[in-house]
């Protein structure tokens, strides 16, 4: 099979897309830090937030690597679209390869970085539930004395 200029030109737009929600989560990541920072300030102890600097520190090194694998990709693009400009079409096969390989490890990582971000919502979660459960006049979470 031979490769046209417009097969890897059509990988642009995916990984452009790609990029920008990259970028996204590394910005939304970057303002949970700076947050979770005037928090460890205020309270140094409080293990729950020790735990999301820990998943946030993880997360932030996997979006690094994300967002490397994407660019990669991309920049693996334009040479095999040069590559094909200047008829070296086996040359360009490979490294057309070589771009959808690194595409799919930046894949890869995001949907384990899906995974951890999802872990991290869970520390929230229990993190609420246990306050809840120690609150003695709250009513969340408690049945009603009369209702059994």
């Amino acid at each position: 099979m031979e490769l046209q200029l417009s097969t890897p030109a059509l990988l642009f737009s995916a990984i452009t897309l790609m990029m920008l929600a990259f970028t996204n989560r590394f910005l939304a990541i970057a303002n949970l830090i700076r947050g979770l920072h005037k928090k460890y300030l205020e309270n140094p102890e409080q293990e729950i937030i020790i735990e999301q600097i820990h998943n946030l520190k993880k997360r932030l090194s996997m979006i690094k690597y994300m967002q490397l694998c994407g660019v990669l990709s991309f920049l693996l693009c334009v040479i095999c679209m040069f590559l094909i400009f200047t008829e070296a079409q086996e040359a360009a096969n490979y490294v057309f390869i070589g771009s959808m390989l690194a595409l799919l490890v930046s894949l890869g990582i995001s949907l384990i970085e899906i995974l951890i971000s999802t872990q991290a919502l869970n520390l929230e979660i229990q993190d609420m539930e246990e306050l809840f459960q120690k609150r003695s006049s709250g009513f969340w979470f408690k049945k009603d004395k009369n209702e059994n």
